[in-house]
């Protein structure tokens, strides 16, 4: 399986210690160099950036090609790059969580799951405790709706 991930997936995946799920489900994750250049930036909590200079083997980075397309330039340069890695590379997934490029990824034919996925992924297959990784996520910055993390615990719950 063939899985590239934009930033945000791994900025909360990482502050939640929760990333250690994702070789686990997916083997090798590839990121585009501008996604790694957004975990190192020094604005990225120092979780991050320890993780990011420290990555572990089987994150890869690769190059994406040049956007061409209109939709792709509105888009920040990961959530861009990560799109274009998506579709060179043939993904499976596509791990993203910003809303427009959800929209714009799935209107170009990608499979797509965001950082909730592959929370719920990892609970159904006892990889972490959902619930305690949503409470977790709820005490970071993440700007997900309160209501829509309800519903993911009363998911995990039932």
């Amino acid at each position: 399986m063939t899985v590239v991930s934009n930033t945000t997936p791994l900025h909360y995946l990482v502050l939640i210690d929760a990333v250690v799920v994702l070789p686990a489900l997916f083997g090798t994750v590839t990121i585009p160099e501008t996604v790694r250049a957004e975990l190192a930036h020094p604005h990225a909590p120092e979780a991050v950036r320890s993780w990011i200079a420290a990555s572990p083997d089987w994150l890869q980075v690769a190059s994406a090609p040049t956007a061409q397309d209109a939709d792709l330039l509105r888009l920040d340069p990961g959530e861009r790059n990560a799109i274009l890695l998506a579709e060179t590379e043939k993904a499976s997934l596509l791990l993203i969580d910003e809303r427009i490029g959800r929209v714009t990824a799935r209107a170009r034919g990608l499979r797509i799951a965001g950082t909730l996925g592959v929370i719920e992924r990892a609970a159904s297959q006892d990889l972490l405790d959902g619930v305690a990784a949503i409470e977790r996520l709820r005490a970071t910055n993440a700007r997900l709706a309160p209501s829509l993390l309800d519903q993911v615990v009363e998911r995990l719950q039932s």
